[in-house]
């Protein structure tokens, strides 16, 4: 049994973080369980999800790896998470951040910058936790269980083998298609959508069955909230790209981001 939690971590505590839980008993993989936060991963898979508008909170390490185990019969081989994550407090851009910079600038798939308070304190609190429950940071090939760093825009690229990044961003919707409705606008993120959904299904098994796209009247914190398990389950899916002997690290012995290499 092979096991992923993928972490669509909010960069503060306010905003919710998509969840995905996603394992491999032999016969490929197999998306266990998706949640648009973290309460909602940690409810029994029995129960079905009655959050009508996810919060944000404090992500607890022990707590979501023993939820995660327990689901899935054994311990989680890898954490992947879309946040910048470092063996030092990160003050500013790191080696990884330029490196992809540099690799995927082109693609329009550069990284955001992040500073002392954005993630900050909840990007150290994280790498600490999970490195406590024995899962360590990792820079480069895990000998073990691990912490990674992802980040879906260029692992979406390698997916969907694009020449630059896929518009699938609600905040960024009116920047995609800005001379069209705003109704054309969400038909085409909800398009854009559903094609991911598709190419995900084909390596994850049940992802199109547990994702029914929004339908146009949806709300923008619904349409949120299925961007975060959208985000959560590519990042799940770089870790099962590691696991396969297919993944590739960007930076240095502080920080590395985690990119699938999809042959």
């Amino acid at each position: 049994m092979k096991s992923v939690l993928g972490i669509d971590a909010a960069w503060t505590e306010r905003e919710p973080s998509g969840v995905a839980l996603i394992a491999d008993s032999g016969s490929g993989w197999r998306l266990v369980q998706v949640a648009a936060s973290y309460d909602a991963f940690m409810l029994p898979a029995s129960i079905a999800d009655p959050v009508l508008r996810h919060r944000g909170s404090i992500p607890e390490a022990v707590a979501l790896l023993g939820t995660a185990s327990q689901k899935v019969g054994a311990p989680v081989d890898i954490v992947a998470v879309d946040m910048p994550l470092s063996m030092t407090p990160i003050v500013n851009r790191r080696a990884s951040d330029n490196q992809i910079s540099t690799a995927y600038c082109a693609r329009h798939a550069s990284t955001h910058t992040p500073s002392v308070t954005r993630p900050g304190r909840l990007s150290d609190d994280l790498r600490l936790g999970f490195h406590a429950a024995g899962y360590p940071l990792a820079v480069a090939e895990p000998k073990g269980r691990a912490v990674i760093e992802v980040y879906p825009h260029p692992a979406l690229i390698e997916l969907a083998a694009a020449e630059r990044r896929l518009p699938y961003k609600i905040s960024k919707i009116g920047k995609y298609w800005p001379e069209v409705a705003p109704a054309v606008r969400k038909a085409s993120l909800l398009e854009t959508w559903r094609q991911i959904v598709g190419l995900l299904d084909a390596r994850i098994q049940g992802v199109a069955h547990a994702l029914s796209l929004p339908p146009v009247t949806a709300r923008g914190h619904e349409l949120k909230a299925f961007e975060d398990v959208l985000d959560a389950i590519v990042c799940a899916w770089v870790g099962a790209c590691l696991l396969n002997g297919r993944a590739k690290a960007y930076g240095d012995e502080l920080s590395a981001i985690w990119v699938p290499e999809v042959r």
